[in-house]
Order: structure tokens, then C-alpha cells, then sequence
């Protein structure tokens, strides 16, 4: 998935602003169930918040970001506080909820 520019992340913040988190990262940590978990949730919202509970570090948070994002294939919008959100779009084009502006 190519990197989102500045106008597409400040879109995808407005749709995400209502969204509750989804998934939820404990004490495991990143796991295999984990990972299926937020690979399921984007399949079928596109646009997501995971929210770290037991991670409280700033460098952990962007460590396992950086990982949801290589392993799940999606991008990251933002992070605020303790809640990350992300973003893929569904590879079926009938099935997409979200169309990203291109200015």
C-alpha cells in the first residue's frame, strides 16, 4: 500500500473521530491471533483504532505500530494518547467503503 499524504490522513482522522477501538493490545502483546484479529477488522471497516492497554511507552507504541502496519499491510492515520488508528482498502472495488480524495 503506498504511503498516505497529508490531506488523505487528515480526511481519514475527521471519518475516524466518532469510531470506537476495535481491537484491544494487553499484556501479549502482538500475537498471531492478534494480528488475524486486526487483519479481520480492517477487511471489513477499512479504517480502524487499536488501542494499547498495557503499553504505556511511546517507543513500544511506534515499535508495534510499525509492525501492525509491515505485518497487516495497512497505514497508519494517527496516534492520540494510547489509541492508533489505521487504514488499508478493501481489494475488492465493490466492496469499499471509503474513497480517499486525490487531489
Amino acid at each position: 500500500m503506498q504511503a498516505l499524504k497529508g490531506f488523505q490522513k487528515k480526511f481519514l482522522k475527521g471519518l475516524a473521530h466518532g469510531l470506537k477501538p476495535v481491537v484491544f493490545i494487553g499484556q501479549k502483546g502482538l500475537t498471531g491471533n492478534l494480528m488475524g484479529s486486526i487483519d479481520d477488522a480492517l477487511n471489513t471497516h477499512e479504517l480502524i483504532k487499536v488501542k494499547f492497554i498495557e503499553f504505556k511507552e511511546k517507543q513500544q507504541k511506534a515499535s508495534m505500530t510499525g509492525d501492525i502496519e509491515a505485518q497487516a499491510g495497512c497505514r497508519l492515520v494517527g496516534m492520540v494518547g494510547h489509541i492508533a488508528t489505521f487504514y488499508r482498502q478493501h481489494p475488492d472495488p465493490e466492496k469499499r467503503r471509503i474513497k480517499l480524495p486525490q487531489r
